[in-house]
């Protein structure tokens, strides 16, 4: 059992590691998006430099690759080889996995995006309700300010405040502690984007154009 979860852990790492943004900008329009716009790897520069519809492929893919590394638990508990509440413990660590593989990818020397849609992927995986809850809120605070950090940031500590709140009943600890965690991952992930947020000079993204 141990050694699987050890593989699974890095398989789980491996997959979030893809550098999804990069390899896609590559592909399909000879652009490494490391060398525009805000140089972060991730699916918001995408649709900064590429755009919406780049953006969304990098967005789905880096979200599923999230929710296939947490869900690689399933397979131990179908398996028949950990019981459900450990199922749920491990989601958690291959979740984790899959967003620090993201973060800090093997495959691009350790730097890359800021692991928000990978993030969404492994709540989708642990808590759909709470997911779904938490994209609306996200949508909501990006369509009214246009900034997609605020919405991640906000969205990500909406997810811990509801299971605290027991919006959907009564939650398992550990699941909470991860979220408070994450929060605070995204957080240090995004603590430039804070600043400039606080200094009223982050980059706004428009879904429409703006009218003149």
């Amino acid at each position: 059992m141990l050694l699987l979860v050890v593989v699974c852990t890095v398989l789980a790492y491996l997959l979030g590691s893809i550098p999804t943004a990069i390899w896609y900008g590559e592909a399909y329009f000879g652009i490494d998006v490391r060398k525009h716009g805000s140089g972060n790897a991730g699916a918001t520069n995408t649709f900064r430099v590429l755009g919406k519809r780049a953006g969304t492929v990098v967005l789905l893919i880096d979200a599923i690759k999230g929710w296939i590394s947490t869900s690689l638990a399933l397979m131990l508990y179908y398996g028949h080889i950990v019981d459900w509440n450990e199922c749920q413990t491990l989601k958690l660590v291959f979740g984790f996995a899959a967003v620090i593989g993201h973060i800090f990818p093997v495959f691009s020397n350790f730097k890359g995006g800021k692991g928000v849609a990978t993030l969404l992927g492994m709540v989708m995986s642990v808590h759909p309700e709470a997911a779904l809850v938490c994209m609306v809120i996200f949508f909501v605070v990006f369509m009214s300010f246009n900034y997609v950090s605020l919405g991640a940031i906000i969205a990500s500590l909406a997810f811990p405040i509801l299971l605290v709140l027991r919006t959907f009943g009564k939650e398992n600890d550990l699941v909470i502690v991860f979220g408070f965690m994450l929060f605070g991952m995204i957080v240090i992930t995004h603590r430039k984007n804070i600043v400039r947020l606080m200094r009223g000079q982050e980059n706004r993204i428009y879904l429409r154009k703006k009218k003149e």
